[in-house]
C-alpha cells in the first residue's frame, strides 16, 4: 500500500522578518514532522529591504526542510500574486521530485498554524480537490472587547448565508458543519491538480480566490473543513492589495465610529443561492432543457458555447460556469448595514416557507 503524499507548505514573503519566523515556528510543530521526516517549506521572499531572508537563515528548525528563494521582480510583478505563484510552482516541483505527486499548502507569512494543520488538510483532501481553511483572528492581538463583538456578528452574517446554502442547494462533498474560508490564509490541493487547471493566476489581488474558482470551473470539490484552522493576524498595514489587512482597517473604522458596517441584503443571498440551485437542476435534466434554461436567463448564443459545456465534467463545474456568466450580467447587489442584513437573514431561515 502507498504511503502518503509528500506534503510542501509554499509562502509568499515580502518585508516578514518579524512574523515570519512566528509562522515557520508553528510549522515545525506540526504533527507527523521531525528532524528525522522535516515538513518541506518553500519560501519565496520577493523585494524584502528588512532582512527577511536573514532572519529565515538564522532559524535553527530542524523539523523543517527549508527551501529560502530569493526574488527580486519589477513594479508590475511585485505584488502577492506573482510570489504566491512562484512559491507554488516551486513547491510543485519539489513534490514531484519527492513522488510524482504530492499535497501544496500556502499560507500567508504573517499566520500561524496549529499543529493539525498539515493532517487535518491531509484528510480533508482525501474527499476533495481543494480545501479552505478557517480564519480565526490570532488571539495574540489582544483587540478590544467592541472588535471582537464586531467579529462575532459578522461570523453570524456569513454562517446564516451559508444556512440558505444548506437549505435551497445542498453540496454532499461540502457538509455541515463548515466555514465559508478559502484564501491564501490556508489552502490546500494536489501537486496534479494545481498543474492541471495552470496554476495559480498571478494577480495583484484575489489571486487565492482565482486559483480556487480555477479548480472548481474544472469540476472539483471544494471543501470548507471545519478540522482546518489557521491564526491570521489583525493588523491594519499589509503587504497585499486588499485582502485582509484592508478588512482589519475597515473594522477597525467601524468600532471607532467612523463609518457603518454595510454588507449585501438578504435577498441578494437568496436569489443567488436558488440560482444556483436551478442551474443544479437544468444540469441534471440535460438535453435541450439546459440549453432553453441557459436561454431564459439571459445567456444568448455565444456565452452558451463559451461554458464549453462538452468539457463540464459534473455539476459542480456547470453551475460555477454558468453562474459566473450570468452574474457578470446581473446588477450589483444593494448593501445594507449589518445589524439589519441580520434580521433578514434571521427570519429566512426562521420562515423558509415564506422565503421560498
Amino acid at each position: 500500500m502507498p504511503g502518503p503524499l509528500p506534503a510542501v507548505v509554499c509562502v509568499p514573503a515580502r518585508d516578514e522578518a518579524e512574523r515570519l519566523p512566528r509562522l515557520l515556528r508553528s510549522l515545525a510543530l506540526q504533527d507527523g514532522f521531525d528532524a528525522g521526516a522535516p515538513l518541506p517549506v518553500v519560501v519565496l521572499a520577493n523585494n524584502c529591504r528588512d532582512g527577511t531572508a536573514d532572519a529565515v537563515r538564522a532559524l535553527a528548525l530542524p523539523a523543517l526542510d527549508i527551501r529560502l528563494v530569493e526574488a527580486e521582480y519589477g513594479p508590475s510583478e511585485a505584488h502577492v500574486g506573482t510570489a504566491r505563484r512562484a512559491a507554488l510552482d516551486a513547491g510543485a516541483g519539489l513534490a514531484e521530485a519527492f513522488g510524482g505527486d504530492g499535497i501544496l499548502l500556502t499560507t500567508d507569512a504573517d499566520a500561524r498554524v496549529p499543529p493539525g494543520w498539515v493532517a487535518a488538510n491531509r484528510a480533508a483532501l482525501e474527499h476533495a480537490e481543494i480545501v479552505g481553511g478557517r480564519l480565526m483572528i490570532d488571539p495574540d492581538a489582544g483587540r478590544p472587547a467592541a472588535q471582537d463583538r464586531l467579529d462575532a456578528a459578522i461570523e453570524r452574517y456569513w454562517s446564516c448565508v451559508r444556512g440558505l446554502e444548506e437549505l435551497y442547494d445542498p453540496q454532499a462533498h461540502d457538509p455541515a458543519p463548515r466555514h465559508g474560508s478559502h484564501t491564501g490564509a490556508s489552502l490546500s490541493l494536489r501537486a496534479s491538480t494545481y498543474r492541471a487547471v495552470g496554476g495559480l493566476p498571478p494577480l495583484p489581488g484575489g489571486e487565492d480566490n482565482a486559483l480556487v474558482a480555477r479548480v472548481v470551473e474544472a469540476g472539483g470539490r471544494l471543501r470548507h473543513c471545519p478540522a482546518v484552522q489557521v491564526l491570521a493576524s489583525d493588523r491594519a498595514l499589509g503587504r497585499a492589495e486588499g485582502g485582509m489587512a484592508r478588512e482589519m482597517a475597515r473594522r477597525s473604522a467601524v468600532v471607532a465610529g467612523a463609518e457603518t458596517y454595510a454588507l449585501p441584503e438578504p435577498a441578494h443571498w437568496l436569489a443567488l443561492v436558488r440560482r444556483r440551485a436551478g442551474l443544479r437542476r437544468l444540469w441534471r435534466e440535460g438535453g435541450e432543457g439546459l440549453t432553453r434554461g441557459l436561454a431564459a436567463l439571459g445567456l444568448g448564443p455565444e456565452e452558451i458555447a463559451a461554458l464549453r459545456l462538452e468539457t463540464c465534467p459534473n455539476d459542480i463545474a456547470f453551475v460555477e460556469r454558468a453562474n459566473r456568466l450570468v452574474e457578470a450580467r446581473s446588477a450589483p447587489p444593494a448593501f445594507v448595514p449589518l445589524e439589519e442584513a441580520l434580521a433578514g437573514l434571521d427570519a429566512m431561515l426562521a420562515a423558509p416557507e415564506r422565503a421560498a
